[in-house]
């Protein structure tokens, strides 16, 4: 114990010796960078988290106005996920590649345009494509945060965990 403490000592007393530049630099954070907001997520995020409670679907509710003319029903997991399975009807563009640009070319210009949306949380299977997420990072919240985000109003989601061989469903497998 009295070496260790010795050698902590005289390794301190050395650093301290050396001349300054030496000594191990200090970690400097980074400049803010200005394309990422992290404060303004969680504002919005609260903002949105009242809203999105109102926006929860039974699946019959959710499977009938998902099929409405306007309606849009979208699968924001993977391309390979939707390949491989997906709710019949929904239209797939990938969580990641949310932009602006993506969303106005898959919803349309009308930001009024209902859109409803399931991710791997809403059912209880567990299986490929469908793998549970953690509950607190579940697709379904950021999601619902972004489209609300980027303007769209109307987005509604499947408030149920479901099992998709249900046939009140429609799973159609890749």
């Amino acid at each position: 114990m009295r070496r260790s403490l010795f050698l902590v000592a005289a390794a301190s007393c050395l650093v301290a010796a050396a001349p300054a530049s030496a000594r191990p630099e200090k970690a400097v954070a980074p400049a803010a960078n200005p394309l990422i907001d992290y404060s303004g997520f969680v504002a919005l995020t609260k903002q949105v988290r009242p809203y999105r409670a109102r926006r929860l679907l039974g699946v019959a509710d959710f499977r009938a106005r998902a099929a409405e003319p306007r309606a849009l029903l979208l699968d924001a997991r993977s391309a390979d996920a939707f390949r491989q399975g997906h709710i019949e009807g929904a239209i797939n563009l990938p969580f990641t590649d949310f932009t602006a640009d993506s969303l106005a070319q898959v919803v349309g210009p009308d930001r009024t345009r209902p859109i409803y949306i399931y991710c791997n949380n809403n059912f209880r299977n567990n299986v490929a494509p469908v793998m549970t997420k953690s509950v607190q990072l579940a697709l379904n919240i950021q999601t619902f945060v972004n489209l609300v985000g980027y303007g769209y109003k109307e987005v509604w989601e499947l408030g149920e965990a479901v099992d998709m061989d249900d046939p009140a469903i429609g799973w159609v497998r890749g």
